[in-house]
């Protein structure tokens, strides 16, 4: 029988989110992630990375505090299935409040929307989302 999976394990085996697994990886994440939990992962697709300008995907490469501040704001420290999620902030793991909202079986985070809805982990969910979410400038 098949192990279930973390939720760095969830994202690695999904080829429309390498991005987002290599920059997990980048940041040193993996570990965090493949922890007890449980995570509620909000995975932006390849797409959504590609739509994000270069010169702050560049930021993000190279500089490992700010990119772990902007991955972390993508987790939440809860098993979030979409049937669960109440309009409201929920807080994530970066420490900023992340805005859910939820119209029927429609979710949306922030400006993102929920595309590939509850993917299950052993250690949580994988919600894949249509954007990359930057976190508050503190």
């Amino acid at each position: 029988s098949m192990q279930p999976q973390s939720v760095t394990q969830v994202i690695a085996s999904d080829p429309n989110l390498s991005t987002l697994s290599g920059l997990i990886k980048e940041a040193g994440l993996s570990d965090t992630l493949a922890g007890s939990g449980p995570f509620t992962v909000f995975a932006p697709t390849n797409a959504a990375f590609k739509a994000v300008p270069a010169k702050t995907m560049g930021e993000l490469v190279a500089n490992k505090e700010l990119l772990k501040s902007v991955l972390t704001f993508h987790v939440v420290p809860m098993s979030l299935k979409t049937a669960d999620v109440k309009p409201g902030n929920v807080k994530t793991v970066n420490g900023a409040n992340l805005p859910l909202a939820r119209a029927g079986t429609f979710v949306t985070v922030e400006e993102a929307m929920v595309t590939g809805a509850d993917m299950p982990a052993a250690n949580g969910v994988v919600q894949v989302i249509d954007r990359v979410l930057l976190p508050p400038k503190r």
